[in-house]
């Protein structure tokens, strides 16, 4: 396991004296690096549906709202502790967006899956053709100009 490093330990330590900057530069600190955890593991069915930035501000967002408690009983470094965060919180937003039958990416298909998949649109564009002459070209001769 990493150590946190001496500016985390010295913004923790500010943080749990209340001091509230301190805690905004702290989150501020890991959210690249969490980001990059987040855009890595996110699903790329889901990658579609949700910005690994939203992921990360609800993951921060959290970690505020229960730093008092991480500080009171830190088990892991600081950082660790966000990653855990951030794959709860992955492990819910998969849950919800493929789990959930109603709005599962699952069941989104591609339009180009399926019987087009390998066709080009010079193909897709020959099958609305029709192939029936109209009727003025039925009573015409083929060198007719007039028709």
């Amino acid at each position: 396991m990493w150590p946190d490093s001496d500016e985390t330990r010295e913004f923790l330590q500010q943080a749990g004296s209340g001091d509230r900057e301190a805690a905004n530069r702290l989150m501020e600190r890991h959210r690249g690096s969490l980001r990059n955890m987040v855009r890595v593991r996110l699903d790329r069915a889901l990658a579609g549906r949700i910005d690994a930035s939203d992921v990360v501000q609800d993951v921060l967002l959290e970690a505020s709202q229960r730093l008092d408690d991480f500080i009171r009983d830190a088990k892991l470094p600081f950082h660790l502790w966000l990653r855990q965060l951030a794959r709860d919180r992955i492990i819910d937003m998969h849950r919800r967006h493929q789990v959930a039958q109603r709005r599962s990416v699952d069941r989104e298909k591609s339009l180009m899956a399926g019987k087009f998949a390998d066709r080009s649109s010079l193909d897709l564009a020959a099958e609305l053709k029709d192939r029936e002459l109209t009727p003025p070209a039925k009573n015409c001769s083929p060198d007719c100009w007039n028709c």
